[in-house]
């Protein structure tokens, strides 16, 4: 029987990712507040949330900072845009620190609302660049398998996930992908990382001449996919890629929505696995999601590109009405001072080696066959065999089965494809919470096991 509050849930909102059927039947979760790495539902009950919302609460709930912040900004100026050549002070200062925090050098920042909206606008970007450089065939851009990037038209093309393309008539032209640096289940038998990272940047030039590098514009690549099921790639991987992408004169997007801001331990992935992009795609972290805000880290080259545009067509014709939103600045800059101030980062490397311990030990149950990870994030996939690799049906749904089960525990953890289970903890998380998350996960897979044996759903 479903409660007032969730009939009512039903009977108004369309929920992202959610089966549409089953949620009339069982209603959501109705969550009401939240203190540190806890939320609370509807009565009271708290939840260790182990994905920060969605790999995004990095400072965890209620930090009256950030909460300040925005109520200053909205006093003193709630709204205000910087279209026609207008600005305020949150949006430069922002900007100018993003530009010193950046990996690689950058020259402007444009803003936006979403991960979403940054990659769909990094895709225009390059296509506009290259018109401006007389290649107006260099326009096709490389993403991978399994990768995510978002879900307007553009960004649900370079995502590179069935779900997001089936029945939305996806991808569209000029997107192509590439293999997914899979080790677990893509390497070929004996195949060592060093072997497979060649062999994926083997595929990646055997697909730019197929295609021919002279309509090739960009590469696109998460450090780690995240929706994709968390997969680190090898070590060498980006270095051999990034040798192609050099050769064939191939700009190389980096995807940081998930892994900017703390997640690995570094300000930006990128540092962490040796990655040397042209452009940086932003979200979530940058105002550990308090406040809607993403953006584009545009290198000088493309900034003259478009100066370029600008000469030959006037204006700039693209942005958004909340492109640097002021209150969304405000609080985004207050996050990085957070960030700065209480040495989070540097925090966030102590913790490693706890989280990845516990991590690594969900191998020895029967039912994990890869637990992966790098940093504060991790992806459990669930095996029918482990020896084998064997998978569960799809239709089963045994990792969302899983992440119910988990719910029950007071866990808030997700499924994605592949049958993986992800972990992307607020991070602020403590040792003795990040403990209380893997004993209630490991609960939660043992009563997994316990209902996939009376289904008589284990491989022989």
């Amino acid at each position: 029987m479903l409660t007032n509050l969730q009939a009512r849930d039903v009977e108004t909102l369309v929920h992202p990712y959610t089966n549409l059927v089953a949620i009339r039947e069982v209603g959501p979760l109705v969550l009401e507040r939240g203190q540190g790495v806890w939320v609370y539902d509807a009565d009271g009950k708290p939840y260790l949330e182990g994905m920060a919302g969605l790999w995004c609460t990095a400072l965890g709930y209620g930090n009256e900072e950030l909460v300040e912040a925005a109520a200053t900004q909205m006093r003193k100026l709630p709204y205000t845009h910087i279209f026609g050549g207008k600005s305020h002070d949150p949006a430069i200062e922002l900007a100018e620190k993003l530009k010193d925090m950046a990996p690689v050098p950058i020259s402007k920042v444009f803003f936006t609302c979403s991960g979403s909206e940054a990659n769909d606008t990094q895709m225009k970007l390059v296509w506009y660049m290259n018109n401006a450089l007389g290649r107006p065939n260099k326009k096709k851009i490389i993403s991978r398998m399994r990768a995510y990037h978002g879900v307007t038209i553009a960004s649900a093309s370079l995502t590179g996930l069935p779900g997001n393309h089936t029945d939305f008539d996806l991808p569209i032209a000029g997107v192509r992908h590439t293999t997914c640096p899979h080790h677990y289940r893509l390497a070929e038998p004996g195949e060592s990382e060093e072997d497979f990272a060649t062999r994926l940047a083997a595929d990646l030039e055997g697909l730019i001449l197929a295609e021919g590098p002279e309509t090739v514009a960009a590469f696109i690549a998460e450090p780690v996919l995240g929706a994709g099921g968390v997969i680190v790639p090898p070590r060498t991987y980006y270095p051999k890629i990034q040798a192609v992408l050099e050769k064939y004169d191939v700009f190389f997007i980096a995807d940081e929505v998930i892994t900017g801001f703390g997640r690995l331990g570094t300000a930006f992935g990128c540092t962490a696995l040796d990655m040397k992009p042209n452009s940086i795609s932003i979200a979530k972290a940058l105002s550990s999601a308090y406040q809607p805000i993403g953006g584009v880290m545009i290198p000088e080259e493309m900034y003259q590109a478009m100066l370029e545009e600008s000469r030959k067509l006037g204006s700039f014709g693209h942005g958004y009405t909340y492109s640097a939103h002021p209150v969304a600045a405000a609080v985004a800059l207050k996050t990085l001072e957070i960030y700065e101030r209480e040495n989070v980062f540097e925090r966030v490397r102590a913790k490693i080696p706890h989280f990845s311990a516990r991590r690594a030990a969900l191998e020895d149950h029967p039912l994990v066959g890869e637990a992966r990870g790098m940093g504060l994030v991790a992806g459990v996939e669930i095996v029918a065999n482990k020896t084998t690799k064997a998978q569960f049906d799809p239709k089963l749904g045994v990792s969302a089965k899983c992440v119910a089960f988990a719910q029950e525990e007071g866990l808030i953890v997700r499924n994605v494809f592949g049958d993986a289970v992800t972990i992307c903890p607020p991070l602020v998380i403590t040792p003795a919470e990040i403990d209380e998350l893997f004993d209630r996960l490991t609960r939660a897979l043992d009563k997994t096991l316990d209902w996939a044996n009376r289904e008589n759903l284990l491989a022989a």
